[in-house]
């Protein structure tokens, strides 16, 4: 298992969600925590919890690596990198406005790209390090009112999957893992339904925080919620329309029927 006292471990979209409980378990094991986030009032409380809080939007690139920098030098090189920030725009291709289409890609998966880029040299250097990329179950297939959030996520499922090779073939000792979890009760999904919850149930955000600290102690490659999400792949032999037949039958596509929050 991989120890994190000591460690420096960079969340974005720290202050709240599954971030901030991340970064309070992690804190509680022992390691020094850093949060990039654009909502003042969230990063002040958690500055009260010995936190250090950046703002930093990681949509713009410049930013990123002025931030970055900036945290080097007030607490030192970053061990672990959680890029975690995202949004959702929810809405029919046709009913989604461009800069909301351009926004989900900026921080769901052009972020990706900076924040790695900022940190991953210096790892690097020091052959050690961590890169956990939060992609989502809807990386995996396709769900409706989510063509931009699901082409971002399976993007950033490919990120992971692709910088995992890179470092394998130079020999590094850097690990990467991706999270692919289901609808997680945060808020950022408000109103979704599932149909069949013992099957497809709306995680909680606890237990998906400690899913991913334990996958950073036991440097696990990749982990998906709930379990039935694995059938996927297998079920890609399948015909598209029975694919699809059975994506209807599970709710998969009706489960945005009632989101309440957009952008």
């Amino acid at each position: 298992m991989t120890t994190v006292k000591n460690k420096t471990i960079l969340i974005t979209g720290g202050a709240s969600g599954i971030g901030k409980k991340m970064a309070l378990m992690f804190r509680d094991l022992g390691a020094k925590i850093v949060i990039w986030d654009i909502h003042q009032e969230n990063m002040d409380k958690m500055k009260q919890q010995n936190i250090h809080t950046y703002t930093c939007n990681v949509a713009d690139r410049n930013e990123v690596y002025r931030v970055a920098d900036q945290v080097t030098k007030d607490v030192g090189p970053v061990d672990i990198l959680i890029n975690n920030a995202g949004v959702v725009n929810g809405k029919n291709l046709l009913e989604s406005q461009d800069e909301h289409i351009e926004r989900t890609f900026n921080i769901n998966t052009l972020a990706l790209f900076w924040t790695t880029k900022a940190f991953l040299p210096k790892m690097l250097e020091r052959n050690s390090g961590h890169i956990v990329t939060i992609a989502s179950a809807a990386g995996i297939t396709g769900v409706s009112k989510l063509t931009d959030y699901s082409a971002s996520k399976f993007a950033a499922f490919s990120f992971d999957e692709s910088l995992r090779m890179e470092l394998s073939k130079m020999k590094s000792r850097v690990q990467t893992t991706v999270i692919c979890p289901c609808y997680i009760n945060t808020g950022m999904f408000d109103g979704v339904k599932t149909k069949i919850p013992f099957l497809l149930p709306i995680l909680e955000e606890d237990y998906v925080a400690g899913k991913i600290v334990n996958a950073v102690l036991k440097n696990k490659r990749r982990v998906i919620m709930p379990w039935i999400v694995y059938t996927v792949w297998p079920l890609r032999i399948l015909p598209v329309c029975l694919f699809d037949f059975i994506c209807n039958l599970l709710g998969i596509n009706s489960s945005m029927d009632e989101f309440k929050k957009g952008m």
